[in-house]
């Protein structure tokens, strides 16, 4: 007799599968952030004001908000996270979690955040920027 096919039961297991690997792959990211914080925070307010994303008084003020929203995300559990990003998560068909909590970061919260003057571009473009210095950190 032939085998009994149960897509059913093939479909979850690969679904499975690719949820479990992009859960593994989100926490590595954020375990990965804790090894390069300093250089992180420095490297990505260094290209947002050079790429004229962020006008702002002071570069090393910028650098301090990115340095304690990398340290909330290190310790938000993952509800909080998902929040954050969910209106920016069709900027990128698969997104980085830090640069995409960065992104929303800098579009929602840094706004309004005193030495700055202003931000420009399109959420694509401040993503782009955040997800190049984010890839060169913590693929290393």
């Amino acid at each position: 007799m032939a085998k009994v096919f149960r897509p059913k039961t093939r479909e979850a297991r690969i679904l499975s599968q690719i949820e479990s690997s992009r859960e593994r792959e989100r926490h590595h990211s954020i375990t990965k952030v804790k090894e390069c914080m300093g250089p992180l925070s420095n490297s990505i307010a260094m290209k947002l004001i050079e790429n004229n994303l962020v006008e702002t008084v002071s570069k090393t003020s910028l650098e301090d908000q990115i340095s304690k929203c990398l340290e909330s995300l290190m310790t938000a559990d993952d509800f909080d996270v998902d929040y954050k990003v969910a209106p920016f998560r069709n900027v990128s068909s698969n997104p980085n979690i830090v640069s995409m909590y960065l992104t929303a970061f800098v579009i929602e919260t840094l706004i309004n955040h005193k030495d700055v003057i202003d931000i420009f571009g399109s959420d694509d473009e401040i993503y782009s920027c955040i997800n190049n210095q984010v890839q060169k950190h913590i693929s290393h």
